[in-house]
């Protein structure tokens, strides 16, 4: 595909709305303005809009509080702690963030931790790895919603559209203007018009994913509904000094960064504050829960769940009651893991051709960072080869 073949005119050019500013939204957003900007020049920009029901983009969660005596903050990624880069098309694209170091590798120590079930001894603790610059996994720093605001802050010709939830779409909202020229209105939760456009991309979970399009006639509705997601539950605890650290974690130099948790209802310990560009925060540690345990006490009390966690955190970490932690916490994501396919394959994006309608989002490939771009890439090629048809 050349430039050439995407040259358009200011009519001729496609109306887009985006509904998520995840990251598969973001990423949607930045590879059509780069394709349209490239065959075009500035005098025909995009029209695209994202719709997101949140205050914020990106996905990559990070929660912090404020020490008031000493001004210094606690930090926990919840979502996702990092993102590795193994196609040279999504290493090529990252590659300006990591020259200006808001990505940065992350060359963890990483350990095997089994648990001790005798409460006056600690845990196992075994090494397994160190992670290495050869296959690294990306983080962003100085925090990972980093890397969504500056991708959200770097659109040129995208309106993003805050704590805008957009409605269930309906068969009836695709107005047929003729054979060229098909748009679809969208409306918010309390039915005002958001618009027409061209193409609507969907970028959300597949849970809501199914909600959106459940009585939209879309063809491809029962591919959503045979993606599997997980739950996760996240733990947040944090130290006011390292001296107060429970034994597994207060050596110096650090023994390990990074545990996979043996035989509990825990699966990864992660230490925050021994991250690239994290040394100045309180001692901060972050728990993911099992995505199967998580699945199953997915509507379970949430302080009943955070007290089970916390216990299996103090299992794990043998803290006394000189050792506790100061900062308690703890998130549900509904929709956090995709389950592997039995043969590892991928849907890919959705498409409804007649409609112009897609279906995009880190599940519809291995339900990574690097699918979400992978998706939107797709999303672009698709948009594109219809232009040129």
């Amino acid at each position: 595909m050349t430039d050439s073949t995407l040259h358009t005119t200011e009519q001729s050019i496609p109306k887009i709305a985006i509904i998520g500013g995840g990251l598969t939204g973001l990423f949607t957003a930045t590879l059509l303005e780069r394709i349209f900007i490239e065959a075009n020049g500035k005098s025909v920009s995009p029209k695209i809009t994202i719709f997101e029901k949140s205050r914020s983009v990106g996905r990559l969660a990070t929660r912090y509080r404020m020490d008031s005596a000493t001004h210094k903050n606690w930090q926990w990624a919840f979502g996702a702690q990092f993102f590795t880069a193994k196609s040279a098309d999504f290493q090529q694209f990252i590659k300006p963030w990591i020259q200006s170091k808001l990505l940065q590798p992350w060359c963890a120590n990483v350990v095997d931790l089994i648990p001790s079930d005798d409460a006056a001894q600690n845990a196992d603790i075994q090494a397994k790895e160190q992670w290495s610059s050869t296959q690294a996994r990306y983080i962003s720093t100085p925090k990972m919603t980093s890397w969504g605001r500056a991708l959200a802050d770097e659109l040129k010709y995208t309106t993003i559209n805050f704590k805008t939830r957009v409605a269930p779409l309906h068969k009836e909202g695709f107005v047929e203007q003729n054979e060229t020229n098909n748009k679809t209105e969208l409306f918010d939760e309390n039915g005002n018009s958001l618009g027409s456009y061209d193409w609507v991309i969907c970028t959300a979970p597949n849970g809501q994913a199914v909600e959106l399009m459940a009585d939209s006639n879309f063809k491809e509705l029962a591919k959503i509904s045979e993606a599997q997601m997980q739950a996760c539950y996240t733990l947040m605890l944090g130290w006011d000094k390292e001296q107060l650290l429970p034994p597994a974690l207060n050596t110096s130099p650090p023994l390990w960064d990074v545990a996979y948790v043996q035989d509990s209802v825990l699966d990864r310990i992660f230490i925050e504050h021994q991250k690239p560009d994290h040394s100045s925060l309180l001692p901060s540690i972050t728990i993911h829960a099992r995505n199967d345990w998580s699945e199953q006490h997915v509507d379970d009390d949430i302080e009943t769940v955070k007290a089970t966690l916390l216990q299996a955190a103090k299992q794990a970490l043998s803290w006394d009651e000189n050792s506790t932690p100061s900062q308690i916490d703890c998130h549900r994501w509904r929709y956090a893991a995709t389950l592997k396919q039995l043969d590892n394959t991928e849907f890919g994006i959705l498409v409804d051709e007649p409609r112009q309608w897609i279906v995009s989002g880190d599940w519809c490939g291995q339900g990574n960072i690097e699918s979400c771009y992978q998706m939107a890439k797709q999303t672009v090629a698709k948009i594109c080869a219809d232009q040129i048809s």
